[in-house]
């Protein structure tokens, strides 16, 4: 993880969750709804974020999953 997040912008805690009753995860960037998720996708994201060990792993789960993690053709 030290890698990972080079300049500490995970640190931010810009990303948000949040689930509706229906299982529907609705992901926000700076509180503004940018993603959401149904069905497997939903509960795959959800055994992620339950399974992460700290703050920061989560806020990394939602930047991959949002796409808002890396920028241009870098991979991984």
């Amino acid at each position: 993880m030290k890698n990972t997040d080079k300049r500490n912008r995970l640190n931010d805690r810009t990303f948000h969750y949040r689930v509706t009753k229906n299982n529907i995860v609705l992901i926000e960037y700076y509180r503004k709804q940018i993603m959401i998720l149904k069905g497997n996708d939903a509960k795959k994201f959800l055994y992620k974020i339950n399974h992460a060990h700290n703050d920061t792993e989560k806020q990394l789960i939602m930047a991959k999953v949002t796409g808002n993690f890396k920028r241009g053709n870098e991979r991984n």
